[in-house]
């Protein structure tokens, strides 16, 4: 991981099932995590993989509470968000899993590591959130996610979680 670029290293593959197919709607999105507005970064799930791999969607719309400070006149979707947003899709794939999160645990963000934002997320972006498990020993998931905008890295991170009660 050192030095190198290590999301090159995984199968980011497309699978089959990516496309305009949704595998969770806000609604369904809303009953596994319990973010809300204005702090769920997730609007929809296309692909899920039982412990494998999620890909979700984040529709960055210029009414994003953020852009009024990050920045007035210029608004870009500040980087933490969009970690936080890979974070949201990685506790996704860990509490639907076969072998996720309990049902009563929460799954907390506990590390993030070889972070490293490569583009600017604007409104009116569709930001593409891909998580990958790792490694996964009850109560630790470790992920490496990436976020893209029309197929163009913006961000990736190795994310850890832990179930929490």
């Amino acid at each position: 991981m050192n030095g190198g670029n290590r999301s090159n290293e995984l199968d980011w593959t497309e699978s089959s099932a990516d496309g305009d197919s949704i595998a969770y709607d806000t609604m369904q999105i809303m009953q596994v995590l319990p973010h809300r507005y204005p702090f769920l970064m997730i609007d929809k799930v296309m692909v899920f993989e039982d412990g494998q791999r999620v890909v979700a969607i984040k529709n960055v719309s210029a009414n994003e509470p953020f852009f009024q400070g990050h920045f007035p006149g210029r608004p870009v979707m500040p980087g933490v968000l969009i970690l936080e947003a890979m974070a949201q899709a990685g506790a996704i794939l860990a509490r639907e899993s076969k072998d996720g999160v309990l049902d009563n645990k929460v799954s907390m963000l506990v590390a993030a590591n070889d972070v490293r934002w490569k583009r600017q997320v604007l409104p009116g972006d569709c930001l593409r959130l891909e998580m990958l498990s790792l490694r996964r020993k009850r109560p630790l998931w470790v992920m490496r996610g990436r976020a893209t905008v029309d197929d163009k890295m913006v961000a990736e991170a190795t994310i850890s979680a832990m179930e929490v009660d």
